[in-house]
């Protein structure tokens, strides 16, 4: 009887690590840019107080990992939070031409976390693809002009097909959008 026990134990824990994802995601677009230097640039004196908001905002939302790409602006956007929190976020690189492969790694990265809040800080092109990636309905793309959004994404376990999202704004407000189509 002790043996059936064991091997039912032994069932639910593989059964509940197959759905392990964390408790909360939270998609943001990194913090305004600066224009130089051009292949890199830095954040900024805006975008550094919409970092420093970002900060404050997510202080005490749980966050236990922090997934970013090489660029400046989405390090940069993190760091304030990450250096208060004592994380070191993850460092997926975003490759030209290899979006499809870098979302999936992204995907990977934030469904790796058992537990906790994943902060996801990605570019205008990348946050609603990574949403999608992880169940979220297909929703308009980020404007370049596009900064204060912020998607919280809770699974609902321990069913992993159900999802519930909230789409909210921080820091100051955006500049209207240059172009159509976008949000």
């Amino acid at each position: 009887m002790n043996r059936f026990w064991a091997l039912l134990l032994m069932a639910a824990n593989l059964s509940s690590a197959a759905y392990a994802q964390p408790d909360q995601i939270i998609l943001v677009r990194h913090a305004e840019r600066s224009t130089e230097p051009a292949a890199d640039p830095a954040l900024s004196v805006a975008g550094e107080a919409r970092a420093q908001t970002l900060a404050a905002t997510l202080a005490n939302a749980g966050v236990t990992a922090i997934v970013t790409t090489q660029f400046r602006r989405t390090r940069e956007t993190a760091q304030p939070l990450a250096v208060a929190l004592r994380i070191t976020p993850q460092v997926i690189a975003a490759r030209k031409g290899e979006a499809a492969a870098h979302i999936a790694e992204v995907v990977a990265a934030v469904q790796a976390q058992a537990s906790g809040t994943v902060l996801v800080v990605g570019h205008s092109n990348t946050v609603m693809a990574i949403a999608a990636a992880l169940g979220a309905p297909k929703m308009v793309d980020l404007c370049e002009t596009s900064y204060s959004h912020v998607l919280v994404m809770r699974p609902a376990k321990p069913v992993p097909q159900k999802l519930y999202l909230l789409q909210l704004r921080y820091g100051m407000p955006d500049a209207a959008p240059a172009e159509p189509g976008c949000q």
